[in-house]
């Protein structure tokens, strides 16, 4: 028995539109991999950037405090 045309056209958008779901779905996982990739690298950079803070604080901490020397008076003519 053949199958008529609208069987035909049906099986073609059905298959069409399957197709097209697949590929918002493997798009949308792309998107949410890149986003976890990046908040992992934010958490990192923003990690590095806290101890690169406190390294400085404990450095600056660390230093003694520099004297500052007063300046002379300027001569009364």
């Amino acid at each position: 028995m053949q199958k008529s045309a609208r069987s035909k056209a049906e099986e073609k958008f059905a298959a069409s539109e399957t197709k097209a779901a697949n590929f918002l779905k493997g798009k949308e996982k792309a998107r949410q991999e890149s986003a976890a990739r990046n908040a992992k690298l934010r958490g990192l950079r923003l990690a590095k950037e806290e101890a690169e803070k406190l390294a400085a604080e404990k450095a600056a901490a660390a230093k003694p405090p520099v004297k500052s020397r007063k300046k002379a008076a300027p001569a009364a003519d």
